[in-house]
């Protein structure tokens, strides 16, 4: 007689027998917890950074660097195509909903050396261009700054790569490619300012990127939640929790919620009040000497009103809003159509000044912007609704 073997559980969803493959599939997660670990075992290896990932960030480091000095969004999109697969990102979300410190921490420690390695690229880029400053660096400038284009475009990548990594017969690439597209970019744009020196560059490309980052692996972990994975400790909502905390700060801080304050935007102006002063003066009037008197001297006070000088009221600037073409925004520069000196996106409050300058067919406006930095802009760019002499 013999005794019948205990059924073996496959890694690989695709043994399974057909009926069971079935049922899975109708599901959003494994069948049971044998499965379950099975799966999350194989996914977790798929997701584990390899040193084709490392090698294909240089690569892809490399190319946006050169599109950064082009000014080439296609170019852009090239190095977004070549960049790996980002599997350690999912792995951060994967980690974030199951509450895994080690498999978070290796992910993390991963795709952050992975971008460290694009930075480092980035930064060579830079120190290559110094002999030929000042360039035109107005798409790096875009890239370095909260855009919610980009930002779609990551959230979008990182919710359709997480879904794709969990489905046995999902394809992540294309998604993959918008996910490096939001991470990689700023990180590059960050890299040039570092190595060239451009201000306003770095660390702006890095805060972008931690913002990015932060929010990626939220919307990953998200996804995976939805699809029916769930901390198996309270440290797993924890982590969650902190993850999500992150991105929110971050998200907050580089707003722009304080522009209106920065710029005095709607707030009384002080008049100094006229307070008229009294000063007294001593006039000497002589008496007639009579023949018989001593001569003797009266004094007179005779009071005298000093002029002052009346401060007139300061006039209330003149405003207007970026609303260029394209999505990102436009560029203040040093002087019209000089050197640029930062990006500022669409609706963002100028204090516009007087001067106004036409060279070659445009015309170009002094303004300041919410940050206190002053440059001129594009007048095709800026939106106000009281026109400014010679507007």
């Amino acid at each position: 007689m013999t005794l019948p073997t205990n059924e073996q559980i496959p890694d690989d969803p695709n043994q399974l027998p057909p009926a069971r493959r079935r049922r899975a599939r109708r599901l959003l997660a494994p069948l049971d917890a044998d499965e379950r670990a099975a799966f999350l075992d194989d996914l977790a290896h798929r997701a584990s950074p390899s040193f084709d990932f490392f090698l294909f960030s240089l690569l892809a480091g490399a190319v946006l660097s050169i599109g950064l000095l082009l000014n080439s969004p296609a170019i852009l999109v090239l190095g977004a195509i070549l960049a790996p697969l980002m599997a350690p990102a999912v792995g951060v979300s994967l980690g974030t909903v199951i509450g895994s410190v080690r498999f978070f921490v290796r992910s993390l420690a991963g795709l952050l050396i992975g971008s460290l390695l694009v930075l480092l690229v980035g930064v060579l880029a830079g120190y290559a261009i110094r002999p030929w400053l000042p360039v035109d660096l107005s798409q790096a400038h875009l890239q370095a700054q909260l855009s919610w284009p980009n930002f779609l475009v990551l959230a979008v990548g990182a919710i359709l790569t997480a879904a794709a990594m969990v489905n046995p017969e999902g394809h992540p690439g294309v998604p993959s490619v918008a996910l490096a597209y939001g991470l990689y970019i700023p990180l590059v744009a960050a890299g040039l300012g570092l190595g060239s020196g451009v201000p306003h560059l770095w660390p702006d490309g890095v805060v972008v990127y931690a913002v990015y980052l932060a929010w990626g692996a939220l919307l990953g972990a998200a996804t995976l939640a939805i699809m029916g994975f769930r901390p198996l400790t309270l440290f797993g909502y924890t982590l969650g929790a902190a993850v999500t905390l992150t991105g929110v700060i971050l998200l907050i801080g580089i707003s722009g919620a304080g522009a209106a304050v920065g710029g005095q935007v709607a707030l009384p102006t002080p008049v100094p009040s006229v307070t008229p002063t009294v000063t007294a003066t001593l006039t000497v009037t002589p008496t007639p000497i009579p023949p018989t008197l001593t001569p003797t001297l009266t004094v007179t006070l005779t009071p005298t009103l000093t002029p002052t000088v009346t401060p007139s009221p300061t006039p209330t600037p003149l405003l207007a809003l970026v609303r260029a073409n394209v999505a990102n925004g436009a560029l203040l520069r040093e002087t019209p159509g000089g050197k640029v000196i930062r990006g500022y996106i669409n609706n963002t409050l100028m204090k516009v000044f007087p001067e106004v300058v036409v060279q070659d067919g445009r015309t170009w406006v002094h303004v300041q912007a919410p940050d206190g930095t002053i440059g001129w802009m594009d007048q095709a760019v800026l939106l106000t609704a009281t026109p400014a002499p010679n507007w």
